[in-house]
């Protein structure tokens, strides 16, 4: 049996793998433990599921739906990465939602310098601008991660996210 310890909540839990699944224990009380479909990555609670293909914003968001998730709604700096976000401003131009239709956090925001810039390409040719969000990194020596606008219709690789599934433990681990 292999075991991955997890600090979650100041109080620890393991991941057991055993040949009838993963089971899911809190060494030192009856607490929630949240676990997630095949595929998918738990983090506080949360389930990320990382695409290996690159899809337009509008693809990219249905293949997330389709999974029972949405693109991720960035609430924390550690869900910084290279993907396109649930972050759009093609209803009214620069009003900026997240995809559960809630506004951006302004004291939550990763813009690069000058963006959003809402480009409309070297000859005009996307004449309705930027109006989807990619992370992608900054090119000097700190490597924060920035946000960017982008064609809607550019390729890339995105996050989906949805909640974990909540389960009771009625024991403590042997």
């Amino acid at each position: 049996m292999s075991e991955a310890g997890v600090l979650y909540s100041n109080v620890k839990f393991t991941r057991e793998k055993k040949a009838n699944g993963d089971r899911c224990c809190n060494l030192f009380k009856d607490q929630a433990c949240y676990k997630c479909e095949e595929g998918w990555e738990q983090h506080g609670g949360k389930c990320y599921y990382f695409s290996i293909s690159k899809s337009s914003w509008n693809k990219s968001r249905d293949e997330c739906r389709a999974k029972r998730g949405d693109l991720v709604k960035i609430d924390s700096r550690e869900e910084q990465d290279k993907f396109w976000i649930g972050l759009t401003d093609s209803a009214v131009e620069g009003r900026w939602l997240w995809v559960d239709g809630s506004q951006l956090n302004q004291s939550l925001t990763f813009w690069r310098m000058k963006e959003p810039d809402n480009w409309n390409g070297t000859h005009g040719e996307h004449p309705d601008g930027e109006d989807c969000v990619r992370m992608g990194e900054k090119s000097e020596a700190d490597s924060l991660e920035w946000w960017f606008d982008a064609f809607c219709s550019k390729p890339h690789r995105s996050i989906c996210k949805k909640a974990g599934v909540r389960e009771k433990l009625k024991k403590v681990c042997d």
